[in-house]
């Protein structure tokens, strides 16, 4: 069994209390498919109130018709992980009930999928993944993290499979690694669909291509106002001196970055993932020219309209 889970700790309602702690209010987001929400909610809803009720957090199931829907969970930290508990511990009965049914099988750990920020992912690792080692050695979870993005979004999967106590220590001391280093820049939340399909722009508008249908799409809209608005300051050639605010039916231009050699794989991808999804969340062409022996740098071309370098700027740096 396995759920995706998004962290978002608002860090704007981060305060100390008097003997130093922390009041920190925190909101997790689990994408499930519809059999465990099914589960989580209970029969006229009766198990979700409990949940409510027993942890004091706020517990919300996402509408729609897709077959994955995401449970929001926010409160204080301790709330969250009271409700998280109860929701993974119905999980690991669940698991425990079906494991009955057939007796070949061992039951299989309770699997989650983080979700969180690529900017942040750094810190989780740690350098040399020191910090990721010390987590999986101190709560014996399996502890993973993606290289690839997720569709459509800035965000990566951390996938974590144990038992009960093993998951909800592991998200604890992840918690405490991403309150220390919060999200650089924007970012595009992952949300399920029925089928990721390509972003266009036009008039400052994003909109993901759905059939025959295009759909607005808030979160791209608004990177592409907060990309205008923090131009890169790495560029080493501009050919156009201003930009047009959202107003991208400019003429095409090009402008070119250089990037470290130690780095360019990380944008790059796996296979080119990492680049193909910038490329089709900016709308910008771009091109990586091949290594020169003796430089410590590649160049990096940038071809489109004003706003589609900028965003593809804004998105490399959030690498």
């Amino acid at each position: 069994m396995c759920s995706d889970l998004e962290l978002q700790p608002t860090m704007d309602q981060t305060d100390y209390c008097s003997d130093g702690g922390l009041h920190v209010t925190l909101t997790l987001r689990l994408l499930m498919h519809g059999k465990e929400v099914g589960s989580i909610i209970g029969k006229k809803g009766d198990t979700i109130k409990r949940m409510r009720e027993e942890s004091s957090a706020r517990i919300n199931v996402s509408e729609g018709s897709c077959p994955e829907r995401i449970i929001t969970i926010t409160g204080s930290m301790e709330a969250v992980f009271k409700a998280f508990t109860m929701i993974t511990g119905k999980l690991e009965e669940d698991l425990s009930t079906s494991s009955l049914s057939d007796t070949t099988r061992s039951k299989p750990p309770v699997t989650l999928r983080l979700v969180i920020p690529a900017s942040q992912c750094g810190s989780l690792i740690g350098k040399g993944g020191s910090k990721i080692k010390e987590i999986r050695e101190t709560t014996g979870a399996q502890v993973q993290v993606a290289g690839d993005l997720l569709p459509n979004s800035t965000e990566r999967a951390v996938t974590i499979s144990g038992t009960q106590d093993a998951i909800i220590h592991c998200i604890r001391q992840i918690c405490a690694v991403i309150l220390e280093s919060p999200p650089k820049g924007a970012t595009i939340p992952y949300r399920p669909t029925l089928g990721p399909g390509p972003v266009v722009f036009s008039g400052g508008q994003a909109y993901t291509v759905q059939g025959q249908f295009a759909v607005p799409h808030p979160d791209l809209s608004k990177l592409h106002q907060l990309a205008a608005q923090h131009a890169s300051y790495n560029a080493v050639n501009q050919s156009s001196s201003s930009y047009s605010g959202l107003d991208n039916s400019g003429q095409t231009t090009s402008q070119e970055l250089l990037i470290p050699n130690d780095l360019i794989g990380c944008i790059i991808g796996r296979q080119g993932s990492k680049i193909n999804e910038i490329r089709q969340m900016s709308g910008a062409q771009i091109k990586i020219d091949n290594q020169v022996d003796g430089s410590t740098e590649r160049l990096v071309t940038i071809t489109g309209g004003a706003l589609n370098i900028n965003l593809a700027q804004y998105l490399i740096n959030a690498w």
